[in-house]
C-alpha cells in the first residue's frame, strides 16, 4: 500500500493524542480521588472495557478486513458487510450487557468485596455506548479513510477527557466521584458516535455513492463469512487482554488491598505508553496485508510486515529505555508523590509491554493474512501462564511479582510469534539493526545520568535523549533516508 506510511503518521499523532488525554484522565482521576478509591475505579473501568475490548472487536475487525477486500473492486458489497456485521454485532452487544448487569454480584464476590456490585453495574452502560463508537471507526479502517479515523480519535480523547474528570470532580464532593468518573466513560463514546454517523451519512455516500441504497438493493453477505473469522480473532483478543490486564485481579484478589492495586494501576498504566502507540500500527496493518494477500500480492504483503518490524525495533529500544530510566519522574508527574512507589514494577513491566507490543503488532499481519488461529493458540497458552506464575509470583514478591508474571510470559509469545511471522511471511529484522539499537539505547540509559532530571526537567532530557537516539543510529549507518521521508513529506505539506 503506497500510503502505509503516510496514513501511520495521522494514525500515530492522533494515537499520541488520545493517550496523552488517557494520561490526563487517570492523573487527574488519581488526583482527584486518591489512591483507593481511584483502585477501585480502576477495577470497575478496566474490566469493562477489557470485555467489549476482547469481545466487542471481533466481529467488527472481520467487517474491516472484507471491507479492505471489496471497497476497491466492487463496492456495491460495502452496505451489505456493514449491516450484517452490525446485526450481528448488535445481538451480542446487548446479550453480553445483560449478562454483565446480572453477573456483577459475582464479579464482585471473587474479588471479596460487595460493594463494587453497583458500580459494575452501572458501568455495563459503557459496553453499548463503546460498542456502537468502535464499529465505526473499523468501518472506517476498512475503507481506508485513515484520516477520518485520526479526527475522531482525536475528538474522542477531547471527549473522554470533558466527561471523565469533568464528572469526576462535580460527583467527588458528593461522595459520588467513582461513580461520576464511571459515568463519563459512557457519555464520552455515545458522544462519539453521534459524530460518527453524520460523517457516515456525509463523507461516506460522497465516495462510494452504492452505500445510499435502500434496504431492499443491498448486496447481502454472509454471516457465516463474518463469524467463521471473528471467532477466532475474538478468542484471541480476549486472551490477549486477559494477559495484558489479569495481573491487576490478581493483585486485587491475593493481596486484597485496594491501595496496592490503585499502586500497581498506575505502574501498568505508564508502563503500556509504548503498546498504545504502536497501536495505530495495527489498525493499518490488518486491512493492508488483507487487501495485498486477496490480490495475491505476496512481494507488498512481505514488505508491509519487514517495514512494520523494523519500525518496532527501532522505536521500542529507546521509549522502553526512557520509560525505565524516568520511572519515578513519570509517575510523579502523572499521580504525584503518592504513587512513588510503583517505580519498580513499572519498570519490569515495561520491559514485558515491549515484548508483548511486538507480538500484538505481527499478529495482526497473520490475522490480515486469514492467519488467526495461530494468534489465537499463543495467546491462550500465554493466558494459561499467566494463571500459573500470578498464582507463584505475587504472594511471594507482590507487585513485582505480578510484573515478572508479564514480562515473562510476554518474551516467550514475542519468540514465538516471529517464529511464526518468519515462516509466513520470510520476514527479517538484520542483527545489525538489533545491536545498534541495542548500542543505542545503552549509551542514552547512560547519559540519563548525567541530564537534568527534575520531575519537568526530565521531559527535555528525554526528548533530548530521544532524538540523539536516533542521531547514533545515523552515524551508526542504520537510519535510512526511507525510514524518515514519509515524516518529512508530511512537514512540508506534500501529503
Amino acid at each position: 500500500m503506497k500510503k502505509f506510511s503516510t496514513a501511520l503518521i495521522w494514525l500515530t499523532m492522533s494515537e499520541i493524542i488520545f493517550n496523552i488525554a488517557g494520561y490526563i484522565i487517570h492523573s487527574s482521576v488519581g488526583h482527584i480521588l486518591g489512591p483507593a478509591d481511584y483502585g477501585r475505579f480502576s477495577l470497575i473501568v478496566t474490566m469493562t472495557t477489557m470485555i467489549i475490548i476482547l469481545i466487542g472487536n471481533g466481529i467488527p475487525t472481520a467487517m474491516s478486513k472484507y471491507l479492505a477486500e471489496v471497497f476497491e473492486s466492487a463496492p456495491e458489497k460495502i452496505l451489505g458487510i456493514k449491516h450484517k456485521a452490525m446485526k450481528l454485532q448488535a445481538i451480542l452487544m446487548l446479550t453480553v450487557t445483560v449478562v454483565f448487569f446480572f453477573f456483577s454480584p459475582v464479579i464482585a464476590w471473587i474479588l471479596h468485596d460487595p460493594s463494587l456490585t453497583p458500580l459494575f453495574r452501572l458501568s455495563s452502560l459503557i459496553i453499548p455506548a463503546f460498542a456502537i463508537a468502535s464499529f465505526y471507526f473499523y468501518y472506517y479502517t476498512g475503507l481506508h479513510f485513515f484520516r477520518l479515523q485520526s479526527f475522531l480519535k482525536t475528538i474522542r480523547a477531547l471527549a473522554r477527557i470533558l466527561f471523565i474528570v469533568g464528572f469526576a470532580y462535580f460527583f467527588a464532593p458528593r461522595g459520588l466521584g467513582v461513580e461520576g468518573a464511571v459515568s463519563g466513560y459512557i457519555a464520552a463514546p455515545f458522544f462519539v458516535f453521534l459524530i460518527a454517523l453524520i460523517c457516515d451519512i456525509v463523507i461516506t455516500h460522497r465516495y462510494f455513492p452504492s452505500t445510499k441504497q435502500i434496504k431492499s438493493e443491498v448486496v447481502s453477505f454472509s454471516g457465516k463469512t463474518i463469524l467463521a473469522y471473528a471467532g477466532p480473532l475474538t478468542l484471541f483478543l480476549l486472551f490477549y487482554e486477559l494477559i495484558l490486564t489479569l495481573d491487576l485481579y490478581f493483585v486485587k484478589s491475593l493481596l486484597q488491598s485496594d491501595y496496592m492495586t490503585g499502586i500497581y494501576n498506575a505502574a501498568i498504566t505508564v508502563g503500556r505508553i509504548p503498546y498504545y502507540l504502536f497501536y495505530a500500527l495495527t489498525i493499518i496493518l490488518l486491512p493492508a496485508i488483507s487487501k495485498t494477500t486477496s490480490e495475491q500480492n505476496t512481494v507488498e504483503t512481505e514488505s508491509l510486515v519487514n517495514k512494520s518490524l523494523r519500525l518496532l525495533v527501532l522505536l521500542l529500544f529507546p521509549m522502553i529505555t526512557l520509560l525505565i530510566a524516568y520511572a519515578p519522574q513519570i509517575l510523579t508527574l502523572f499521580y504525584g508523590t503518592r504513587y512513588i512507589e510503583a517505580s519498580t514494577p513499572m519498570s519490569i513491566f515495561s520491559v514485558g509491554v515491549g515484548f508483548l507490543t511486538v507480538f500484538y503488532v505481527l499478529s495482526f499481519a497473520l490475522n490480515g493474512a486469514g492467519l488467526v488461529k495461530i494468534p489465537m493458540k499463543l495467546s491462550f497458552f500465554g493466558f494459561l501462564g499467566m494463571i500459573v506464575l500470578n498464582f507463584l509470583l505475587i504472594p511471594v514478591y507482590g507487585l513485582i511479582g505480578a510484573a515478572l508474571s508479564t514480562t515473562l510470559i510476554s518474551a516467550f509469545l514475542m519468540v514465538s510469534i516471529l517464529v511464526y511471522t518468519n515462516i509466513h511471511f520470510h520476514s527479517k529484522i538484520s542483527l545489525r539493526t538489533i545491536l545498534a539499537s541495542l548500542l543505542g539505547a545503552t549509551i542514552i540509559f547512560i547519559a540519563t545520568r548525567y541530564m537534568f532530571s527534575g520531575i519537568y526537567s526530565f521531559i527535555l532530557s528525554g526528548t533530548i535523549l530521544f532524538f540523539f537516539y536516533f542521531g547514533l543510529l545515523k552515524i551508526f549507518g542504520e537510519l535510512k533516508s526511507s525510514d524518515i521521508e514519509p515524516l518529512s513529506k508530511l512537514f512540508r505539506g506534500t501529503v
